[in-house]
């Protein structure tokens, strides 16, 4: 077979040559870093503005309910229209304010509280903080005009004692357990000499005041005679004012000081010695302090509503598990710790330890 001689039409085919290929790779995205930090920035003020929302639903903010206590059921009729409150002072008592105020403000409002159970459970407090309870209580009662009956808890000594002198003259109002400890009416100013201590670490107060009695009760030197009058003077004032609250609250005292005087000696006594001197009325339970309202209101047992008063619980009070003072100590508490105060107060501790509600 004869070959078929070349096509001069046709050119001749140029050899491929082998070149490396890359990888073809996915078109780069557009970065998002301005934009991601936007929405960072947007997500934070949706938390902030949430918080200050929660925040403030809660009890911490104004948009927070105007009393932050709620109403719980106690006892006797549930469905009673008429009240007998229970308010409870618990704790030591520091400048007033706080739940039990706001107690106080609730129940004057609610026209439907007809009678008042103060439940005492309190060692006492300052000498201010311990007369502005007491000085809303008795005004309650008065704008009000509605009984107050004191239940005695495990202790109502010295503050919580002058604030059971709410009562006014009202016989039979004033109900101590078994085991309640009370009375210690008197005063004290706490004071600490730690000049030899500090001298000790070589520590000397170089305090600049406009008077040398400005820094009077220094910490940092012995008390002077003429600091002591003047200090001495200010508890007796306070000590005359604890005995007449309690003679406008005891009328047996009213009539015989003497015997408050054998009794205002800053001693705690049992619930049996109080009944028997005459600082409390009769020794019973909480329960027995309910009948006793009812009775002073005038109102029927199968028609009344005992209820108590519950802080709304907080942001603070749940961080802490219900215990707001594990974080409230901070500069202004020391700074308020170490200024000379007077306290209606039983305790064995000095005050900047025993002053932490």
């Amino acid at each position: 077979m004869e070959s078929m001689p070349p096509n001069p039409n046709h050119a001749t085919p140029t050899p491929i040559r082998a070149e490396a290929v890359e990888p073809i790779r996915p078109a780069a995205r557009p970065r998002r870093r301005k934009t991601g930090c936007l929405v960072l920035l947007l997500v934070m003020a949706g938390l902030a503005i949430l918080g200050f929302v929660v925040i403030g639903g809660l009890g911490l903010g104004s948009l927070g309910p105007r009393h932050h206590v709620r109403e719980e059921y106690f006892s006797h009729n549930r469905f009673a229209t008429d009240k007998v409150v229970i308010l409870s002072l618990n704790g030591v008592i520091l400048d007033g304010e706080g739940h039990v105020k706001r107690q106080i403000d609730r129940a004057k409002e609610d026209k439907n509280v007809k009678a008042i159970v103060l439940r005492v459970d309190s060692p006492g407090g300052t000498v201010s903080g311990s007369d502005y309870i007491y000085h809303y209580l008795r005004q309650l009662a008065q704008q009000r005009d509605i009984p107050i009956v004191v239940s005695m808890g495990s202790i109502a000594a010295s503050g919580g004692y002058y604030v059971s002198m709410a009562v006014g003259s009202t016989p039979d109002s004033i109900y101590a357990e078994p085991t309640t400890w009370t009375g210690s009416i008197g005063v004290k100013m706490p004071h600490y000499d730690l000049s030899k201590l500090l001298a000790d670490i070589g520590v000397k107060e170089d305090t600049i005041a406009s008077h040398e009695l400005k820094n009077m009760g220094s910490l940092a030197r012995p008390m002077t005679e003429q600091e002591r009058k003047i200090f001495q003077a200010l508890v007796d004032d306070s000590f005359n004012r604890f005995k007449q609250i309690v003679r406008d609250g005891r009328p047996k005292f009213a009539a015989d000081p003497k015997a408050l005087d054998a009794l205002a000696t800053g001693q705690v006594y049992t619930a049996d010695q109080a009944a028997a001197n005459g600082l409390v009325d009769r020794i019973g339970f909480v329960e027995d302090a309910i009948d006793r309202a009812i009775e002073l209101a005038g109102l029927d047992k199968k028609q009344v509503r005992v209820v108590k008063y519950k802080p709304e619980p907080t942001l603070v009070s749940i961080l802490t598990g219900g215990d707001a003072r594990a974080i409230q100590f901070d500069v202004a508490t020391l700074l308020d710790a170490t200024c000379p105060r007077a306290y209606y107060l039983h305790t064995w501790l000095p005050a900047a330890l025993s002053s932490g509600q």
